[in-house]
């Protein structure tokens, strides 16, 4: 078992939401420049007839904005662990041409991993007319509300196409913040936190995988606090007999991680506007959604474009094992908007 830390973490990734909600230093607002530079990127791109998935960062070149993308990097590995990109024009690109911008940001910052079994590098996040009624459902493709919760892979990215009618605001909390508030409030559960834990795959097993995988929520890597926490998958997984079941302490640190990561004194909420892009350290940034109402006319519903990225510098506290996102099953074939340029 990793040593377990028993002292605050004193990093800028050990942030609280009313520190932050009155600034605006983690917001990038792209400038007429960089927008240029986006503009001509893409029309490179597309000059080019290649699929999005045949792409490579030559393809797309970014001179001006690519040094604003270091930048980025460098808020993501060793700052806050997150920013927010404003201006992207997606109304003027459209849809494709939008999805065609995020790709090529996303080749500059890393290299893009299959979200779930389907094999989707490009996902979309949005409401698919269906309920969340049992586990193999995954809450993104529902209007419900999300938990706190991280991904997979380095970096996880949204870009928002369109904004909800009414609810859907993004809400983050720093994982270093709720460490170290369970060290003060719940000092006897923080060994909990290096226990394996079970997590239901959700139907997204390959033939012959169990239905669940173990993992510690927190693990140190180099120094760095590395976690990983999905509260809803860990409670399914009770439904089966294979399953570990979770000890007392291990319920009750979920539960105070959920009350912690939900308290406004911690996460800091921000509603995207179209053209936003959310970049998160999968590591040290959980995030959540709130219930949000869709506008009816089909064209004006809430559309996010999800890319689960493995960091093209190596990430001290970078996992092997999420950096290769969700294997796809054996003849899964993407959604033919998913890697559409």
């Amino acid at each position: 078992m990793t040593e377990i830390r028993t002292e605050p973490l004193l990093t800028p990734a050990a942030w609280t939401g009313p520190e932050l909600a009155p600034r605006r230093d983690w917001i990038h607002a792209l400038s007429p420049a960089e927008v240029a530079d986006l503009d001509r990127a893409v029309a490179h791109a597309r000059a080019s007839a290649r699929p999005l998935a045949e792409l490579t960062r030559d393809a797309v070149p970014l001179p001006v904005l690519g040094a604003s993308v270091e930048r980025w990097l460098d808020e993501l590995e060793t700052g806050r662990g997150f920013l927010l990109v404003r201006g992207v024009p997606v109304e003027r690109y459209g849809d494709d041409g939008a999805a065609l911008a995020y790709w090529g940001l996303g080749l500059h910052l890393g290299r893009a991993v299959s979200q779930n079994a389907a094999g989707d590098l490009l996902g979309h996040v949005r409401d698919a007319g269906v309920e969340k009624r049992d586990p193999t459902v995954r809450l993104y493709r529902t209007r419900e509300p999300l938990g706190f919760h991280t991904d997979g892979a380095d970096i996880i990215g949204l870009l928002c196409l369109r904004p909800a009618k009414a609810g859907g605001t993004s809400r983050i909390a720093s994982s270093a913040a709720i460490y170290n508030e369970i060290l003060q409030r719940r000092p006897d559960l923080v060994a909990a936190l290096y226990e394996p834990f079970p997590f239901d795959r959700n139907g997204e097993e390959l033939p012959g995988e169990p239905p669940c995988f173990s993992i510690p929520l927190c693990r140190d890597a180099d120094g760095f606090l590395r976690t990983f926490y999905i509260g809803w998958y860990i409670r399914d997984s009770q439904r089966h007999a294979s399953a570990p079941r979770l000890t007392q302490a291990q319920r009750e640190v979920i539960d105070l991680i959920d009350e912690i990561a939900s308290d406004p004194a911690f996460s800091l909420e921000m509603d995207f506007r179209a053209g936003d892009i959310q970049w998160l350290k999968n590591s040290v940034i959980l995030h959540a959604r709130t219930e949000f109402e869709d506008f009816p006319e089909p064209a004006r519903k809430r559309h996010l474009l999800r890319l689960w990225l493995t960091s093209r510098r190596a990430f001290a506290d970078s996992d092997a094992l999420l950096n290769q996102g969700i294997a796809p099953k054996a003849g899964a074939v993407e959604d033919g908007e998913q890697l559409r340029a």
